[in-house]
């Protein structure tokens, strides 16, 4: 891996703006690295190497006029297949859309054009981002860096490959119920989905409407978490299209001062037994947030012990009517092995009308409960997934289906989490820590990711 592919995006922007690279120099750097690796690893599904080379003498030209078009002024992006790029297909890995052509960005999209990054390519992602492994009867299976035998996590799963096996320094991802954090989790990178309402869906596929248009969030997905810093604000605040999206002003993480944080942490939920290598990350990263001054203390919400099958009942209470006419206004006539197995496990939760009025109150009740425990604390330090990556077509077993509590419990109370990696299984694996605060505290949840980013290590290269 050349320096540049392993560079932080804040690097090469820095880079690129005292003139020490150019950003033709940095795009070229990558697309030969995504030549070198992506046909191993299948996690870039389209190449955009004419337009980004285009737009990246562009914006060389600029600068050298004395013009920044922003804080990512030429540097390299990818963008989940699921978010709609003008010009660019746009499948949502399902079959009835392989070759469709959107005819606009997503508002996400240009907004990280209008702060000068170069879009290099769109990355894979499962049938209607709904599973946990990036596979699908489009472009086929993305393996995990790591491990080839192993998931890189759904259904951001091509970002986190590409991310962290330095095809991309930074990239966008979605998140209904884990699918920016369960990633980088798998892959070792740093994810964050934040706050619901921070970040418009405009331009995602599907779209994010409906009962769960409150948890969908687009997120920024990198190997070091000042990226994540970097990246939030511009993506952030409505658009005038979405309706779930606020104007809400992101805070410093720079100015947190972690000394003054409680930080409750704990290493287990009762329905989602963890590896004790998942408990032992955690604890490491317990232990470097009170090395650093924060008050931690290992306890947990008791509202969390028996959550399985409401949080399920929430998810699929249509029992997967809104999956099958999805596939349906898509013309997807075969859906994927995946896709099947989740339609029939929200069949299993099915709810009627009244029943899902129940599980509403249930849901409003539950935030309560989280956030009077939050009264006490300003974070809550948690694992991101009860495993490491899984082997391929496994992710909806019962023993690893159970882990994606950790991030679709947080999916319901609406606040930030950001994932860091902490550790390492005895195969190699990464394992990744969460890190949740208050609604609209992104900076307390940035800061204490970067924390213990700095003291535990955080991305280590996998053996490309």
């Amino acid at each position: 891996m050349t320096d540049l592919t392993s560079c932080s995006a804040t690097t090469l922007a820095r880079l690129i703006r005292e003139g020490r690279a150019s950003s033709e120099e940095i795009v070229r750097a990558h697309l030969d690295h995504i030549d070198a690796i992506n046909p191993t690893i299948n996690a870039v599904v389209v190449v955009m190497a004419d337009s980004a080379l285009a737009d990246a003498r562009r914006l060389d030209e600029q600068q050298r006029r004395g013009n920044t078009a922003g804080p990512l002024h030429g540097v390299p992006v990818t963008i989940k297949d699921a978010i709609e790029t003008a010009g660019v297909v746009t499948t949502g890995g399902t079959l009835g859309r392989a070759e469709y052509v959107p005819d606009r960005d997503a508002t996400v999209v240009t907004r990280l054009r209008n702060a000068g990054a170069v879009v290099i390519g769109k990355t894979n992602l499962p049938e209607l981002s709904l599973a946990g492994e990036a596979d699908n009867l489009v472009y086929g299976r993305t393996v995990n860096p790591y491990n080839h035998d192993r998931v890189t996590g759904g259904s951001s799963g091509g970002e986190g490959a590409a991310i962290a096996a330095g095809m991309s320094p930074l990239g966008m991802g979605s998140d209904v119920g884990g699918s920016v954090r369960l990633p980088s989790h798998f892959c070792g990178i740093a994810g964050i989905k934040a706050t619901s309402g921070l970040v418009p869906s405009t331009g995602h596929y599907p779209s994010a409407d409906g009962i769960l248009a409150r948890l969908w969030q687009i997120g920024p997905m990198a190997r070091y978490v000042e990226d994540l810093v970097l990246s939030l604000p511009v993506i952030a605040g409505p658009d005038g299209i979405d309706p779930a999206a606020f104007p809400v002003s992101l805070r410093d993480p720079a100015a947190v001062n972690i000394s003054s944080l409680r930080v409750a942490y704990h290493t287990e939920i009762p329905e989602a037994p963890v590896t004790p290598e998942t408990a032992k990350a955690v604890r490491g990263a317990a232990q470097a947030l009170a090395d650093a001054g924060a008050t931690v203390e290992e306890t947990h919400p008791a509202c969390l012990d028996n959550i399985w099958d409401r949080t399920n009942a929430f998810y699929s209470a249509d029992g997967g009517d809104q999956i099958r006419r999805a596939l349906e206004r898509a013309g997807t006539a075969e859906a994927h092995q995946l896709t099947k197995e989740t339609i029939e496990s929200q069949a299993h939760y099915a709810e009627s009308v009244a029943d899902l009025a129940e599980t509403l109150v249930w849901v409003d009740q539950f935030r309560r409960d989280m956030l009077a425990f939050l009264g006490d604390y300003d974070a809550i330090l948690c694992p991101g997934h009860s495993h490491p990556a899984m082997e391929h077509g496994r992710s909806n077993d019962d023993e690893y289906y159970r882990g994606y509590l950790y991030t679709m419990a947080y999916n319901l109370t609406g606040w930030p989490g950001t994932i860091v990696r902490a550790g390492t299984a005895p195969e190699g694996l990464p394992i990744g820590v969460q890190l949740t605060a208050a609604p609209w505290r992104e900076d307390i949840s940035l800061a204490l990711a970067a924390q213990v980013e700095t003291t535990l290590g955080g991305w280590q290269p996998p053996p490309l």
